[in-house]
């Protein structure tokens, strides 16, 4: 309300003294930098002098390289690593079946676990509400009611690429602790901003399954096909990126041949979310984070708590201080791993910013994600799963990419830039058993974001292609088969796209990650301005991605001699500046062509016309169709508010304080790395609570239901917000043209005109679709709001009819259920903001 405190505005000076003593405080630990590394003390190991800069690949000759360890380090069965070419050296560390175990193996099981889930999910929902479940919009949009913990479990398991586990290892593997911190930062905060969008979705659009709906409804059809030209492409280098990724990582562990490995891991997902679309991609989320957080958490104590040859931060620090000495980064202070003074940091973070705009704000698994999600869920969900989601790579990078440094393995440039550090760390420290682990994280972690894409791709092609341009009348039926074949097709079409990219020379998991800022990035400003300003027009993506191509070009041409192909393409100049320009000039010419003749779109409009777009009635799709206080418009407009400000300041904090908090360090002290390792450990164990322990919080009503322990109530609540006062948008719905699902007679069709009044007379109804009920993880969530609504109500009931109900005096009208003459105070009659218990006996 217009009285609330947000709790992120400073309530006086103390307040903003307390903050300023807070980052007083984190500064503590920078105590005076090291001049310098001395060779020989403070544990540090000399190298000899014909090992500086002597890589295992570098003096390769008939298999064999001058090559040693700098610590004598040996393999897990004691073999001695000096004279090796390379870590893996083509031979796998696990046997090929138990590669293929865990593709199809464990694959196999996990899809049965899920589909098993989404039949007792369904079945265990009363018989009355299992239309309910069966409906198209039910299959794409998840029944709009995922709460918090569940989302940011999904959030945490799409934003989990191959490369979050892989390419952030490689940056820590190559330029030190600065790539880990950027990695985290710079993909951080996509998610953190995009929570703002999140709530305009509720806000404007609550109606729409796709992004392309609100581009179409402002814009028309030309920028329609332009932006389903980007969305399809961001699909595209997301599902290449991770089986890219998770392919290469299970030939080179276990020596599956790659291109069945790429071909197997999409469609090892397909069964399940053609079974369950969209909640099929929630329910499995869970698992999917669960294991690649228990195996992130092994892999934090098994390097700095030990057993093993670490087994402390004071260790590590002493053996990348060594390393140094062996392999001097050029362009770090010093030439020291443990600095965020690095050139090639500080490149690699821009680019990791402006590219993961793109695929977080124009890959449609995101926004599917928000209209899935309870109002109130929303902001809550896209900020924690933001928060959980740094852990991955910063914590996980921290331990095996520093690791891999620490302990000298013979690990080329290729392999690292392969994704290959994780595995090779983790079979060194725990043998075959810790290659077993990584292998199955990441494949847990591919197929997570794997599903998503599928019924993203799926939800594009059927509600903005087939339904747009070929079929305007498809029925809900329709729309669930067309669904399930195109999540089929996408899986299988994303394997041979794969297959392809994996033939180019050149091609792997770094260039594509670096290079997709370039090809999307041009997207983001005008996507942002589809919900947050009223004035912009259709021009821009085009204009910025025309731009970030000659860019990118040119430098390349530059960095060549003259020369453009894929690896002076690659270079970091010609990536940073094709990112650079996508991301700024799309903005600049839309506003420059859109401020001299400014659409002033009303917002209004935007609801009225994606409530068009509804195929079945689903009345979580509208503005105002919630009984709870925290997911009413005037709630979620202070959300707005305090998202806004939340995002701002962590943003702030991720990319502006802590890198110049750190910057006075230069090259890390004892005491400064070891207060660093305790962030990515307390930081891991926070981020696995939020996404274990929540959702399954969230659930624990309907898992016992599930489980027979304790029946759950379906019944209404008595959780009404105070002064609620029903404008009929609860009721059947009826469009302009007559066709049922739409508005109900009485619902104010704008945000600006009024209910009628309560008594008005109401014509019959053509039905109504039932309630909202308890389904996995949905955590009690409210029924309609039946007695004492002051609106109009439907007549026709499920299970009701038009019979006198205990105590009345004859048939129920059309009109309130309040307070009818002859009542007794019982549920659903006389007893307001109650409702009808949908436990209660049907009464026909």
């Amino acid at each position: 309300g217009p009285n609330q405190q947000h709790p992120i505005e400073f309530e006086g000076p103390a307040e903003m003294q307390r903050s300023i003593v807070f980052l007083v405080l984190l500064a503590l630990p920078c105590t005076l930098a090291l001049s310098g590394i001395e060779c020989g003390k403070g544990g540090i190991t000399c190298p000899a002098p014909d090992q500086i800069n002597n890589t295992p690949d570098g003096s390769c000759v008939n298999g064999v390289s001058s090559w040693t360890n700098l610590f004598g380090y040996t393999t897990y069965d004691g073999k001695s690593y000096d004279g090796s070419c390379s870590f893996f050296g083509g031979v796998p560390a696990l046997a090929e079946g138990l590669g293929w175990f865990i593709i199809v193996g464990l694959g196999g099981l996990f899809s049965l676990a899920v589909s098993a889930a989404i039949y007792l999910g369904e079945k265990s929902v009363p018989q009355r509400h299992q239309d309910e479940v069966k409906t198209s919009e039910h299959f794409n949009s998840a029944g709009r009611i995922i709460p918090s913990g569940l989302c940011a479990c999904d959030i945490v398991s799409k934003w989990t690429w191959a490369a979050t586990l892989l390419q952030s290892s490689n940056t820590a593997y190559t330029m030190g602790i600065s790539g880990p911190f950027w990695y985290a930062a710079g993909a951080t905060i996509q998610i953190l901003l995009f929570s703002i969008l999140a709530i305009e979705i509720k806000r404007k659009c609550p109606s729409i399954h796709t992004v392309l709906e609100v581009v179409l409804a402002r814009w028309g059809t030309a920028a329609h096909l332009v932006f389903l030209f980007f969305c399809i492409l961001t699909n595209f280098i997301v599902t290449a990126m991770l089986i890219l990724g998770g392919a290469a990582v299970v030939n080179a562990v276990t020596g599956v041949n790659i291109y069945a490995a790429s071909m197997l891991i999409p469609i090892s997902v397909v069964f399940y979310t053609m079974q369950g679309g969209l909640m099929a991609c929630f329910i499995s989320s869970w698992g999917h984070v669960a294991v690649i957080y228990v195996a992130l958490l092994i892999f934090l104590w098994k390097v700095y708590a030990g057993p093993s040859e670490l087994g402390s931060t004071d260790k590590v620090w002493e053996n990348l201080m060594s390393v140094a000495l062996k392999y001097p980064r050029a362009g770090n202070f010093e030439g020291t791993f443990l600095t965020m003074w690095s050139r090639s940091g500080i490149f690699f973070g821009i680019i990791n910013i402006v590219g993961n705009f793109g695929t977080v704000f124009v890959d449609q698994s995101y926004w599917q994600g928000a209209i899935a999600a309870r109002p109130s869920a929303t902001y809550k969900g896209y900020l924690l799963g933001g928060v959980a989601w740094f852990a991955i790579p910063f914590s996980m990078a921290t331990t095996l990419g520093l690791a891999g440094r620490a302990l000298d393995l013979p690990i080329t440039l290729g392999e690292s830039g392969s994704g290959l550090v994780p595995p090779a760390v983790a079979v060194h420290l725990l043998g075959p058993g810790g290659a077993f682990l990584v292998t199955f994280q990441l494949f847990m972690a591919v197929t997570a974001t794997g599903s998503s894409e599928q019924v993203a791709v799926a939800s594009l092609c059927v509600y903005d292609v087939y339904k747009r341009y070929f079929n305007p009348n498809v029925s809900g039926k329709q729309i669930i088969v067309l669904s399930r074949i195109g999540i089929a097709a996408w899986g299988v079409i994303s394997g041979v796209l794969s297959i392809v990219l994996l033939s180019i020379p050149g091609i792997n998991l770094g260039w594509v990650y670096q290079a997709m800022g370039n090809f999307i990035g041009s997207a983001v400003a005008p996507i942002v301005f589809a919900l947050l300003w009223k004035d912009c027009t259709a021009i821009g993506a085009i204009g910025g991605l025309a731009g970030s191509m000659i860019a990118w070009t040119v430098i390349a041409a530059e960095m060549g001699n003259g020369v453009v192909d894929v690896n002076t393409l690659a270079h970091e100049n010609a990536f940073l500046g094709g990112n650079i320009v996508a991301l700024v000039l799309s903005p600049v010419i839309a506003v420059c062509l859109s401020l001299p003749k400014p659409q002033n779109y009303d917002w209004n409009d935007l609801i009225k016309t994606t409530e068009s777009y509804l195929i079945e009635e689903d009345r979580h799709a509208h503005v105002d169709t919630q009984m709870l206080e925290e997911d009413s418009p005037e709630a979620m407009d202070n959300a707005l508010k305090w998202t806004t400000r939340t995002g701002a300041v962590m943003t702030f904090v991720l990319l502006v304080a802590w890198p110049l908090l750190a910057l006075p360090q230069r090259n890390f002290s004892k005491s400064y790395w070891g207060w660093w390792v305790a962030i990515a450990f307390i930081w891991g164990h926070v981020a696995a609570f939020i996404t274990i322990v929540i959702p399954i919080w969230e659930s624990r009503a309907f898992l016992m239901h599930v489980c027979g322990i304790k029946k759950m109530d379906f019944s209404a609540t008595v959780r009404g917000r105070d002064g609620y006062e029903a404008d009929g948008s609860v009721a059947l719905r009826e469009d302009a043209v007559g066709k049922a699902g739409m508005y109900a007679a009485g619902a104010p069709r704008d945000l600006s005109e009024k209910p009628q009044a309560p008594g008005a007379e109401v014509p019959p109804a053509q039905g109504f679709p039932g309630y909202p009920m308890m389904y996995p993880g949905f955590g009690g969530y409210p029924m309609a709001p039946m007695a004492g609504s002051a609106g109009p109500m439907p007549p026709m009931m499920p299970g009701m009819g038009a019979m006198p109900m205990g105590g009345s005096a004859g048939p129920m009208v059309p009109g309130m259920m309040g307070a009818y003459p002859g009542s007794p105070p019982m549920m659903g009659m006389g007893m307001p903001q109650v409702g009808m218990p949908m436990g209660y006996p049907p009464m026909v």
